[in-house]
């Protein structure tokens, strides 16, 4: 049997110093030179051993500042469901309000964007075509628990009063009730997640460790014709949260 990493096995005896209270949550970790000379080994395991830890949200890490033990966090279980789509406004207020919490959000709209390939692919359109970009974070009572980039077509949109997600009489209304007000019926979407882990963005954003695991969703919301109207990757820290599909069965 091979033997353990180095740094999983030190990650074992700080997750077991944590558990019989030696350090509490919101307590501040010894640097790592003085935790690496108890342990007999060198900063770079100490390094490594408290990434994965944050990464699996046992410990938090504060630039400028240090390591401490997070306080505890409920893992929130999302559910994506046909229903979401039906209750009128947006379909993430509506999930986090199912949970008893605040959802609110953040976000950043650029108009006029050239489609890159992947995303015109994604959205039918040609690349280099103009589209609406938004970049959101999601935040559950205050705590960022979801992160995504938002893509439409420009000539969809464009003239319009939802032209951007975010702004005038719309705004924030999700996809599926902003599109019914030009007229256009969204018949389904599409979702595809894979496990990955936060780049350096990410982690700011979500407030987690490069490198920690996440679900990313691939999600296009296609008209009642087929059409794709929208297309966005959503990012989902899989320390805070987990993902839960509900499928519908006709009797």
């Amino acid at each position: 049997m091979r033997e353990q990493p180095p740094y999983l096995r030190i990650a074992d005896v700080l997750r077991q110093r944590i558990a019989d209270h030696e350090w509490t949550p919101g307590d501040r970790l010894p640097s790592r030179a003085q935790i690496a000379q108890e342990c007999g080994v060198g900063e770079n395991v100490i390094r490594r051993a408290q990434e994965l830890l944050i990464s699996q949200g046992v410990l938090e890490g504060r630039s400028g500042s240090g390591t401490y033990v997070a306080e505890p966090r409920e893992r929130l279980r999302m559910v994506r469901s046909q229903y979401r789509e039906q209750t009128g406004g947006s379909p993430f207020r509506a999930d986090m309000s199912a949970l008893g919490k605040r959802g609110t959000w953040e976000s950043r709209t650029d108009a006029k964007v050239p489609a890159p390939a992947g995303i015109a692919t994604r959205l039918g359109i040609t690349e280099g075509d103009l589209c609406v970009r938004t970049a959101y974070e999601f935040l559950a009572d205050g705590r960022p628990v979801q992160a995504s980039t938002s893509w439409e077509p420009y000539e969809l949109t464009a003239g319009t009063l939802v032209v951007l997600p975010e702004g005038g009489p719309h705004a924030g209304k999700g996809v599926v009730d902003r599109m019914a007000e030009i007229g256009i019926t969204v018949g389904h979407a599409v979702e595809q997640p894979e496990p990955g882990q936060a780049n350096a963005e990410e982690a700011t954003l979500l407030g987690v460790q490069r490198g920690a695991l996440v679900t990313r969703i691939q999600r296009t919301y296609y008209s009642s014709d087929g059409r794709p109207v929208e297309t966005a990757d959503i990012v989902v820290p899989t320390a805070f949260c987990e993902i839960v599909y509900e499928v519908p069965v006709n009797p």
